[in-house]
């Protein structure tokens, strides 16, 4: 059983096909969220920028730039989720890499690590604060200054698998697999600068599709484990 955790979640956990931020999925992706805190598990949070901010968005862009509006993007999110977990009883604070004084606090790791013993969900917004780095990345950074137990990362899929198995029926699906493989084999799980902070730091990494996120408390099969030795 996971203490604290830091999750990763898209941008997309709070948008649809209609909306850049979907209140009715803002309020999906609440209730699992509260659900694992009921559980009595800390949580901080890194939430990405994709449905406001894409690569494709920044064509033509100057990359510093374009990495910029995506940490704005995060922040956005980040507020939008702070709202509705608030309304759901959640008590809960946004910390920005980012000086952003009038909307959220700026982030401190003494601080995340307090709020989070006193049971709030910490939401760490615009990344890591620094441009060509993703908020995967962000998030492994975020989950070693805070102690997290795991790095969870909420994915559109329900495990890593060795190809995408939407297209190669033969993909195999892995339940265990080393930091060290996941980068030899390019499995794209996260990115190579979060999987070799969490080596470094044994930091054990669980990928998931995030409507298993309550499930993964109680059923090690679920997801994949990345860890050191498989």
């Amino acid at each position: 059983m996971y203490h604290r955790v830091l999750l990763k979640i898209s941008g997309e956990a709070l948008s649809s096909e209609q909306s850049v931020i979907s209140r009715e999925t803002v309020l999906s992706t609440v209730e699992k969220i509260k659900a694992v805190r009921n559980k009595g598990v800390q949580i901080g949070i890194v939430v990405g920028g994709g449905n406001i901010m894409r690569g494709r968005s920044a064509e033509g862009m100057e990359r510093n730039r374009a990495d910029h509006m995506g940490m704005l993007a995060t922040a956005i999110n980040s507020l939008a989720l702070q709202d509705a977990l608030e309304q759901a009883g959640v008590p809960c604070v946004v910390q920005s890499a980012v000086d952003m004084d009038r909307f959220c606090d700026k982030f401190s790791a003494r601080s995340a690590r307090q709020a989070l013993s006193d049971g709030k969900v910490v939401i760490f917004a615009c990344g890591s604060g620094c441009p060509f780095f993703s908020t995967d990345t962000a998030a492994a950074l975020r989950a070693a200054e805070i102690g997290a137990d795991a790095l969870l990362l909420a994915k559109n899929i329900d495990a890593i698998y060795s190809a995408d198995p939407k297209v190669d029926p033969n993909a195999i699906r892995y339940s265990r697999i080393s930091y060290d493989r996941v980068v030899a084999e390019n499995l794209r799980a996260t990115d190579l600068t979060a999987i070799t902070l969490c080596k470094e730091q044994r930091i054990p990494i669980r990928a998931f599709a995030l409507d298993q996120i309550e499930m993964i408390f109680d059923d090690d099969s679920i997801g994949t484990h990345i860890v050191e030795h498989e």
